[in-house]
């Protein structure tokens, strides 16, 4: 199971440093920028949950084989996503919706074994999940896909949620894991596939 989960969350990490290669390839940035905007996409949210945390050092410094996972990945997409378009509308953001579970469950587990609250606990799940991608949007100066009307942050909150109520009602810590990472991706998948979001907040003029 563990190997499994790694194994799901280097494949994550792959998927949203492909986002990001793309975002820069429309900016027509150069390889170093491309890399940069992959590397923050995939590893970023991590990243501000181990320092907010004081999970020292973070994980990608502990085990680089994230780091060769990000960068094989700019560099493979780089020679052979030329034309994005040409593949099946729903294939990154199914790929992108398995990532963000995985990431989503690895954030509250490990919030959780550094402290007690599962409402931190949910933040970090958050984070862990939509951290990369804010910082990527804000370096493309885009506004931010999570708060946008789109149903991503939204996913994150409820599976977070599933979490720490399987934990409250007595479940093994793998079943509140998985119940996490089931809710996320079916909330996330059900949004791409009927397009849902949220009501906007709109001021009159």
């Amino acid at each position: 199971m563990d190997s499994m989960l790694y194994l799901v969350d280097l494949f994550g990490t792959a998927i949203f440093a492909v986002s990001g290669v793309i975002l820069a390839g429309r900016l027509k940035m150069d390889p170093f920028g491309v890399i940069v905007l992959g590397s923050v996409t995939a590893i970023g949210g991590g990243t501000i949950r181990d320092m907010s945390l004081g999970a020292t050092p973070v994980f990608w410094i502990t085990d680089t084989t994230y780091l060769w996972v990000i960068f094989i990945t700019c560099l493979t997409a780089m020679l052979l996503i030329r034309h994005p378009r040409r593949l099946a509308w729903w294939v990154l953001p199914v790929c992108d919706a398995v990532g963000l579970a995985v990431f989503v469950g690895i954030g509250v587990e490990k919030a959780l074994s550094y402290q007690d609250s599962y409402m931190v606990a949910i933040i970090m799940g958050v984070i862990t999940g939509c951290g990369g991608g804010i910082i990527r949007d804000v370096l493309a100066r885009e506004i931010p896909m999570v708060l946008r009307s789109e149903v991503y942050a939204t996913a994150c909150i409820v599976g977070g949620s599933g979490y720490a109520l399987a934990l409250m009602f007595g479940c093994h810590p793998s079943t509140a894991f998985l119940t996490c990472i089931v809710t996320t991706l079916i909330l996330r998948l059900a949004a791409i596939r009927w397009h849902l979001s949220l009501p906007t907040f709109a001021l009159d003029r």
